[in-house]
């Protein structure tokens, strides 16, 4: 081998060495310091051994029961539907057509009353059945009925649940048959043996805003269902009614449904999934129009339902440890929050309201703090001691990746793990 080829080879074999070493400096000095920061930030997810139900009102009729609509309804994040049905042979095709989606369905006909035992032992076994509708806003007078009708549903078929929604606390005292509604919610759940408690409440009106006392109403409903160890089921407007409330939209389904799950809710509920035909209420802009198509409530609701369920880890199962207000007023029959949670250092709206409640949930605790305006964000400044935010994907990081104040958009949740 001549002298001039052996310099050229050891001239490649150095060149080689040389571009070797730039790499690693270049991975040391760029590419190892990105990989670190990622391990830092690196996202843990929540886990959960369920999600809570949610439930659409009036969905879809009998005549549109084909699995294809269930199909859809289940695609927007809803698990169980509720329909008026005229009769069992309308229950039993909704019932079919529901399990080939792998929805579920509160049952609901005429012959449900008149020939209970029946009715329920023709259903009761049924994939798709997830219970059995009584009755919606009843009065104190209708309690002793109502009881005893749960009763010969039960004994019949204990394990698929019976439905009666109560009235909100703006009801009158001659709607409820009380002088007060602490007492009628109190009555009721004494008188019917029910799985859950459930009322609705609309209390988002276009003039005023909020209405007032609706904290108090989740105040009083979660309160005497803990005091009956059971869960509650809450409620978000999804469609006009009427000229007073808000016309639906992300904002004002978020902070309904994440105020609900604040106080502990473990079911919840749109009033309505369908458009449905009334003479006495003008109801349109449902998630599913009169004409059977969707509109933009329908993707926002699947959005929604998305999120929730995303946060399952946070909310299916919670207990609430403290719930408070913080901000300059905070609602009517609620509590302010006079001295931070211990794990919070600095927390701050810039006067806005805030609800921050405290969950614990298989070990973990969470601090969930809801932005009640569901118009404008909220400057939200938070610092304390080995917080995680956690994220609408249901995973959590360090706080310390963001900013020490964040915005809060308009009746939306932000939520910490420490």
């Amino acid at each position: 081998m001549s002298t001039d080829l052996q310099i050229q080879k050891s001239t490649e074999r150095n060149k080689m060495h040389i571009l070797w070493i730039s790499f690693r400096l270049i991975f040391f000095a760029l590419i190892l310091p990105v990989l670190l920061i990622k391990s830092a930030f690196a996202q843990e997810k929540l886990e959960s051994k369920g999600h809570i139900p949610i439930l659409g009102w009036y969905s879809i009729p009998p005549e549109e029961a084909t699995t294809a609509r269930y199909l859809e309804m289940k695609e927007a994040g809803f698990d169980i539907s509720f329909s008026f049905l005229g009769s069992p042979q309308d229950v039993q095709k909704s019932l079919d057509a529901a399990h080939k989606a792998g929805m579920k369905i509160v049952i609901s006909c005429p012959e449900l009353k008149t020939e209970t035992e029946k009715i329920v032992k023709r259903f009761m076994d049924h994939p798709a059945l997830a219970g059995y509708f009584l009755r919606d806003e009843p009065a104190l007078d209708a309690f002793t009925d109502l009881g005893n009708w749960a009763k010969r549903v039960n004994a019949v078929d204990p394990k698929h649940f019976c439905y009666v929604n109560l009235f909100p606390n703006y009801a009158t005292p001659q709607q409820l048959g009380t002088a007060e509604y602490r007492e009628y919610v109190n009555k009721f759940a004494k008188e019917v043996p029910l799985h859950f408690l459930s009322f609705d409440s609309y209390p988002l009106t276009s003039a005023e805003g909020v209405y007032e006392k609706w904290h108090q109403n989740l105040e009083i409903f979660s309160d005497e269902a803990k005091n009956v160890n059971k869960p509650f089921w809450g409620f978000a407007q999804s469609i006009l009614f009427d000229n007073k409330h808000e016309e639906p939209s992300l904002a004002t389904m978020r902070v309904q449904m994440f105020t609900n799950l604040a106080y502990g809710a473990q079911g919840l509920q749109y009033f309505t999934y369908w458009t449905p035909v009334s003479p006495t209420e003008d109801f349109r802009g449902g998630p599913i129009t009169l004409e059977g198509k969707r509109s933009t409530v329908y993707d926002n609701i699947k959005s929604l339902n998305q999120e929730i369920k995303n946060l399952s880890g946070v909310f299916y199962g919670a207990k609430v440890k403290s719930l408070q207000f913080f901000g300059n007023t905070i609602p009517i029959g609620t509590k302010r929050m006079s001295v931070l949670p211990a794990p919070i250092k600095v927390f701050a709206t810039e006067g806005k309201t805030a609800l921050v409640s405290l969950l614990e949930n298989g070990g973990r605790q969470f601090i969930v703090i809801v932005n009640t305006d569901y118009r404008k964000k909220m400057s939200l400044t938070i610092s304390g001691d080995s917080l995680k935010r956690v994220l609408k994907d249901g995973s959590m990081v360090p706080a310390s990746a963001y900013a020490g104040t964040i915005d809060v958009e308009a009746g939306d949740v932000v939520i910490f793990n420490y």
